[in-house]
């Protein structure tokens, strides 16, 4: 998909703000046995399509809203991840503006994973 030149600026801006990591990071961190709190923010059509095991799904639409419902605690860690890396690093880039410390987007998003072969739910 082709996006458009407004959204990639602002995608870039976040990016700039927000910390990022790989798919290879994360696969590794939970093959360690590593408990994360991954959240996908894509919507709920792709997330029924398949999603990361053990992640919760915050579509990115609410994600700002029912955040501090589902990881009340803004000392933990969140990696967020989308189709490929640019609206959760929108999410995450909001997430810090509400006091999240330490909110980490997945560069390569499900796309990325899927690539990869690694395991999916």
């Amino acid at each position: 998909m082709k996006h458009n030149p407004g959204f990639l600026k602002l995608v870039e801006e976040a990016k700039s703000r927000v910390k990022e990591c790989t798919v290879q990071d994360v696969m590794k961190r939970i093959e360690k046995g590593e408990k994360l709190n991954l959240v996908d923010v894509r919507e709920e059509s792709e997330w029924n399509k398949g999603h990361l095991p053990g992640a919760k799904h915050l579509g990115k639409g609410v994600i700002e809203r029912d955040i501090e419902t589902q990881i009340p605690d803004k000392e933990q860690e969140i990696i967020l991840y989308c189709g490929g890396g640019y609206r959760s690093a929108l999410a995450g880039d909001a997430l810090q503006k509400m006091g999240y410390k330490k909110v980490v987007s997945m560069d390569g998003g499900w796309r990325g994973w899927t690539e990869r072969g690694y395991p999916v739910a």
